[in-house]
């Protein structure tokens, strides 16, 4: 059985979304300005040679992740630091709604059952890990249901001072295993858990 990764960046106060949505806390926020350092770069490729399978929010793949990589793919083919962007359009992607009739993106899928059937489902599948784009509300759900196999967070040298948090049952809690703990020039720390 395959696993889901959720990866996602981090305030180093534990915050994925910040309650002040104007600050510009990430060292890389998506864009043009790349400041993480080569080796945050390189790992970060690295990544996505063992991802086959990449699932969306309905908000995210609106927002332009797809359109945004495969752009990327084509503006940047020979640049090694942008090969995770060929990678992302290469890969099957599923989005999780009722709220979408069809998918207007290649090779993506609509999935419109319940989120841990169609997660289980798509863990049963044979290949290379499922790894979760989304946002705050989209990956809180996935933890709540128990369905993230491994997190990978992006923890930027920023401290926010409040927002978000994809643990947001604190009554149940969520003890984690530290699989890997690297930091990196720019500042950044990725740190990889397991659930217990």
């Amino acid at each position: 059985m395959r696993k889901l990764v959720l990866q996602m960046q981090m305030s180093v106060d534990g915050y994925v979304s910040p309650a002040n949505g104007n600050l510009d806390w990430q060292v890389w926020g998506w864009g043009d300005r790349w400041a993480w350092d080569d080796g945050l770069k390189e790992d970060f490729n690295t990544v996505f040679d063992g991802v086959d399978t990449i699932l969306l929010s309905r908000k995210i793949a609106q927002e332009g992740y797809l359109d945004h990589w495969g752009r990327a793919a084509k503006n940047y083919p020979a640049n090694p630091h942008y090969a995770f962007a060929q990678k992302v359009v290469d890969a099957q992607k599923v989005v999780l709604t009722d709220k979408l009739k069809a998918s207007r993106w290649e090779r993506t899928v609509i999935a419109r059952g319940g989120m841990a059937d169609e997660v289980n489902a798509l863990k049963r599948q044979g290949g290379k890990s499922i790894l979760c784009i989304g946002g705050v509300g989209f990956a809180s759900s996935l933890v709540a249901q128990g369905l993230v196999d491994e997190f990978q967070f992006f923890v930027n040298p920023t401290a926010v001072g409040g927002g978000r948090s994809v643990f947001h049952d604190t009554q149940q809690g969520h003890k984690l295993r530290l699989l890997q703990s690297t930091g990196y020039e720019c500042g950044v720390v990725v740190n990889r858990y397991a659930p217990i």
